[in-house]
C-alpha cells in the first residue's frame, strides 16, 4: 500500500479559525486571515471543537494518492459520502500482464492457505485474458475479478470527514486493510495540523471506547488534550504574536 498527501488547503488551521472568526467580528475574512497569531487560531479552534460546532472544519481540505489496496477497500471507503473519490476504472483499463491482488496477512502467512487463494486468483485471472482476447469487452470481463484486484485512487475530504473517517477506520475493530490506510492517512496530515489532528483517531484516543461488548480489549493511549495543547504552544512560543500565514517562512529560514 501506497498513500500520498498530493495537496492540501494552505494553513488548514488558520483557514478553519478564520471563517469560525467571520461569524462574529465585523472585520473581513481577509484581514482576520492575515491577523491572527497561533495563539489566537488555537483559541478559535478549542472553542469551536469544544462545542461540537464542526461546520468550520469543512474549510480546509485534503488530497490523497493511494495505490496498490484492493477493491474490498475502496467498497468501504467509497461509504464516507462526505468526500470525492476517483478510482482506476476497470472498464478503461484492462490488465494485460496477469492481474495483481492483494493477500490478506491471514492467508499470506499460511503456506497452505496461501496456495488455494493464488491458486484461485490464477483461475480468474486467466480466464479474465481468455475472454478479453477472444473480444469480450474488460468492462464484461472484469466481472470474473476478485475482490482482492489490486486498485488505484484519490481522495479527497475536509478536516470534519477526515476527524469521521479516522474515528472509525482507526479503530481496531475496523477491517484490517482499510484501518492500515486510516492510520497511514493520519500520519501525513498530523504534521499539517497539529492542534485539530492532535488527538485524532479511534473513540479510545479522545474519548472512550463505543463497541460495548464488541470493544477489542486493546485501546490506544488517551490523548491528554490539555497537555498536549501546551506542548503545542511551547513550540509556537517563537512565532507568537507573527500571523500564521507569515510563519511559514520563519521557520524555513530556521
Amino acid at each position: 500500500m501506497k498513500v500520498e498527501l498530493l495537496y492540501h488547503s494552505p494553513n488548514p488551521e488558520l483557514a478553519c479559525a478564520t471563517a469560525a472568526r467571520q461569524c462574529y467580528s465585523p472585520k473581513d475574512a481577509t484581514d482576520l486571515y492575515h491577523t491572527m497569531d497561533a495563539a489566537h487560531v488555537h483559541h478559535v479552534l478549542s472553542t469551536i471543537m469544544g462545542s461540537g460546532h464542526y461546520s468550520t472544519l469543512e474549510h480546509a481540505t485534503y488530497t490523497f494518492a493511494v495505490s496498490g489496496v484492493s477493491r474490498s477497500l475502496t467498497h468501504q471507503l467509497v461509504r464516507h459520502r462526505m468526500a470525492s473519490f476517483e478510482q482506476q476504472s476497470q472498464r478503461y483499463v484492462t490488465f494485460k500482464h496477469g492481474v495483481p491482488v492483494v493477500t490478506p496477512p491471514s492467508i499470506a502467512d499460511d503456506p497452505k492457505k496461501k496456495a488455494i487463494f493464488d491458486e484461485a486468483v490464477a483461475k480468474a485471472a486467466e480466464a479474465y485474458t481468455e475472454l478479453v482476447q477472444a473480444g469480450v469487452p474488460a468492462e464484461d470481463a472484469r466481472y470474473l475479478l476478485p475482490n482482492a484486484t489490486e486498485t488505484k485512487i484519490v481522495i479527497t475530504m475536509n478536516i470534519r470527514e477526515l476527524l469521521h473517517f479516522f474515528e472509525l477506520r482507526c479503530c481496531n475493530r475496523a477491517q484490517w486493510e482499510i484501518r492500515e490506510l486510516a492510520h497511514k492517512m493520519l500520519e501525513l496530515v498530523r504534521p499539517t495540523a497539529p492542534f485539530i489532528f492532535m488527538d485524532a483517531g479511534a473513540p479510545c484516543v479522545h474519548d472512550r471506547c463505543h463497541e460495548g461488548k464488541m470493544t477489542c480489549g486493546h485501546p490506544y493511549p488517551h490523548v491528554d488534550r490539555a497537555q498536549r495543547t501546551k506542548e503545542i504552544e511551547a513550540e509556537d512560543e517563537k512565532t507568537k504574536g507573527i500571523p500564521v500565514d507569515q510563519t511559514s517562512s520563519l521557520q524555513s529560514e530556521n
